[in-house]
């Protein structure tokens, strides 16, 4: 059978909202026939009518976040620490983790069904593990397909789809799962659902909980992944290697499922 690639990233675009207003990206767009100038900086001298139909280069200007896009989470954006249940250590930053971690076999939970702002379990992990018939190993890279996935290009999409709370996020990493991914705009449950929670109770463990589990166990975590709902449940291999840059929270990645 012939190599076929899924493409699982969303785009930097500043057409599609997929962050809040303050974290949004911009892109500034430099077309052929502007950049002249910027050539002719290189060749004093140099005019227009000295290049091919007058045209210089395309290029762009970006300012965004590392948290914008497809992107993965290193431990250290969770916590300044991690694997405080055998020995604490350091949390790794983005361009410290390792390769091998980035190109692994894919597992996908359908958690489609579960309500906007559900926290999901471990025995809700269990159960869809059971339901697919698939069994963890370490390494396996663990996919978590929401609502939020069909909500994509939805104003309302960072408020769609369920979280993974601290309970289910350590049911994978105790099984060796280093790799985890979301098509919502978090692994934790949208900010906005957890807030009403959080105004109810005032119970600090319940914000970021997913995502603090990482102080426990080191994780990395793949946020605004598309096209979730392609994929089956296991049989395909996931390449998300981060972009290595320096002491960072995050890098964006380009996630490709692979089926050979």
């Amino acid at each position: 059978m012939a190599r076929r690639l899924v493409d699982l990233s969303i785009p930097i675009t500043n057409d599609i909202i997929s962050d809040p207003e303050i974290m949004r990206p911009k892109v500034t767009y430099s077309r052929h026939r502007e950049t002249v100038g910027q050539i002719a900086s290189f060749f004093p001298g140099l005019q227009a009518d000295d290049l091919p139909d007058g045209e210089g280069w395309a290029v762009e200007q970006v300012q965004l976040s590392t948290h914008n896009g497809t992107h993965m989470d290193a431990p250290w954006h969770f916590h300044s620490t991690t694997d405080s249940v055998e020995k604490t250590r350091p949390a790794p930053t983005i361009d410290q983790g390792p390769l091998e971690y980035f190109l692994q076999p894919g597992v996908k939970l359908d958690f489609r069904g579960f309500e906007d702002g559900y926290v999901a379990t471990a025995a809700d992990v269990e159960a869809e593990l059971r339901r697919i018939g698939h069994e963890l190993q370490p390494l396996d890279i663990v996919l978590v397909n929401t609502a939020a996935g069909a909500a994509y290009g939805d104003p309302e999409y960072i408020h769609k789809g369920c979280g993974m709370g601290e309970e289910a996020t350590l049911y994978l990493t105790e099984r060796g799962v280093k790799v985890v991914g979301t098509d919502a705009w978090s692994w934790d449950a949208p900010f906005s659902h957890t807030a009403r929670k959080w105004a109810e109770t005032r119970d600090p463990r319940i914000i970021w909980e997913g995502h603090k589990a990482g102080r426990l166990r080191e994780y990395y975590q793949i946020e605004k992944l598309t096209n979730l709902a392609a994929l089956p449940p296991d049989g395909f291999t996931l390449s998300c290697f981060p972009v290595k840059i320096a002491d960072a929270s995050a890098g964006w990645i380009r996630a490709v499922a692979i089926f050979d």
